[in-house]
């Protein structure tokens, strides 16, 4: 190793190739890590940490109307963008100075450009022109929004990216697209005051997750007044002489909005990277292929995170980065756990899961029990809001283990969190039901389904439990 610069080279200053930094550094490595943007990638920058400040501040036009029902008066309220997104970009430059003092106080080098590879060994230096050696290299570049290109007028649009820094709030926007971003910044733009249209390909949203949280949130959205178009996609969209733009649908309408929003799905940022001089294989996808260490084709190059395409989470491409640090230089090979991972979608009402789905269950197992409840939550019951929140269990009818956890309501993700360690550690629906509720909780509902809603035999649902 001592023929080389660096011990460990981390192209990419996300979550994960910081991670993987900091630890290997304090492991008494030679590291250096280049991020030719800002530290703090996808989730820091422009995803995860934003966006839910953005959640916040949506949350609170029904927080005002609610007050009410608790005797509260409140007067005339006014919401102020420019005062919202600086505020935001203050707390992003807060958290990315985190990042790199994080990163000095273990000693890695930090470098504030783009480097490409050479060979399996070698990296060039954009901004100094040299280059330089290491005998690792792990590749964390993320991914970013796919800008749907082959679109007449996509160029007219934004991403998720350009949400953030929006100079004005849009009286109007359409968005295309049914994953979880589609679904947040719709939840987002409406709870702000913006008119929401959103523009899916399929018969309804969020396709991966179980069909009572899609359906659940479908008519939550509704009600709130957002105007969903499924089964249709964006065929052009143009700019009218009125300077607004036209959104046209492969089912015939031409949706006026301020602003379009593209939200097809994430790509790897794998560009010019030079990963065939490195003799890196790629997927399709255009996602870096790896094993189950994280490492790709070349002994010596890893990947972690979006740019592998595995799932496109922040706290895996972290936890992808601990075990690819136990790997390869704590001499103990630890493969990244991708089963049983809370999910949270940050919509308003939340979602938040974790395991399978009910038709993935029924797919799998001759026998499920299926646990369900549906209420109002006790805060409205003084608000007047008709809101409902569902709670779902999924068990293997043969041996009593929880499959799956689905919930939608208020502070679902961070229901899911807790509930994944359950999951996660074996837990049984006797182990739920034999812990204590919680007095009076909307969460109590967990453990207090004592008898089946319905059971599942071989795909097919019996609504007699018995």
């Amino acid at each position: 190793m001592a023929g080389y610069d660096y011990d460990l080279f981390v192209i990419g200053g996300g979550s994960g190739g910081v991670r993987a930094a900091r630890r290997a550094s304090s492991l008494g490595k030679r590291v250096a890590i280049a991020e030719e943007y800002r530290y703090g990638g996808t989730c820091v920058i422009r995803g995860c940490v934003p966006k839910k400040l953005f959640v916040y501040a949506s949350q609170f036009s029904e927080a005002f109307e609610d007050a009410a029902g608790y005797g509260w008066t409140v007067g005339e309220t006014r919401f102020d963008w420019p005062t919202l997104i600086a505020n935001k970009d203050g707390e992003i430059s807060r958290l990315e100075g985190l990042y790199r003092k994080g990163l000095d106080n273990a000693g890695a080098t930090i470098l504030d450009t783009r480097v490409t590879l050479r060979d399996a060994h070698t990296l060039h230096r954009q901004d100094t022109g040299e280059t330089v050696s290491a005998e690792t290299i792990l590749i964390a570049t993320g991914g970013r929004p796919n800008p749907f290109a082959s679109m007449p007028g996509h160029e007219l649009c934004i991403t998720s990216d350009e949400a953030f820094h929006l100079e004005t709030l849009p009286k109007a926007i359409t968005i295309a697209g049914g994953g979880y971003i589609a679904v947040e910044f719709a939840n987002i733009f409406n709870g702000l005051g913006v008119d929401v249209t959103l523009v899916q390909r399929g018969p309804k949203i969020l396709s991966d997750f179980d069909e009572d949280l899609r359906d659940m949130l479908d008519g939550a959205m509704r009600e709130k007044g957002i105007r969903l178009v499924y089964k249709n996609v964006l065929e052009k969209v143009e700019r009218g002489e009125d300077g607004r733009l036209r959104a046209h649908t492969s089912g015939g309408e031409a949706i006026e909005a301020d602003t379009v929003m593209l939200a097809l799905g994430r790509t790897p940022n794998v560009e010019n990277l030079g990963l065939e001089k490195a003799g890196v294989e790629t997927a399709r996808s255009g996602a870096i292929c790896v094993d189950g260490f994280s490492k790709t084709n070349v002994d010596n190059i890893y990947a972690i995170g979006d740019v592998t395409d595995r799932l496109q989470l922040t706290p895996v491409a972290i936890h992808e980065a601990m075990c690819f640090v136990e790997t390869v230089f704590r001499n103990n090979p630890t493969s990244p756990d991708h089963e049983l991972v809370p999910t949270a979608v940050f919509s308003h009402p939340e979602i938040g899961t974790v395991g399978i789905t009910e038709a993935k269950a029924a797919k799998d197992y001759a026998h499920v029990e299926v646990y369900r409840a549906e209420f109002r939550p006790m805060k409205h019951t003084l608000t007047g809001r008709n809101e409902r929140m569902m709670m779902k269990i999924i068990v293997n009818g043969t041996d009593r283990t929880v499959l799956g956890v689905h919930l939608f309501g208020a502070d679902a993700g961070e229901l899911a969190q807790t509930i994944g360690i359950a999951l996660k550690a074996g837990a049984t629906k006797d182990d739920f039901d034999r812990t204590m509720a919680v007095h009076p909780t909307a969460s109590e509902e967990l453990v207090t389904m004592y008898a089946p809603s319905y059971v599942l035999r071989d795909g097919k649902r019996l609504d007699e439990a018995a």
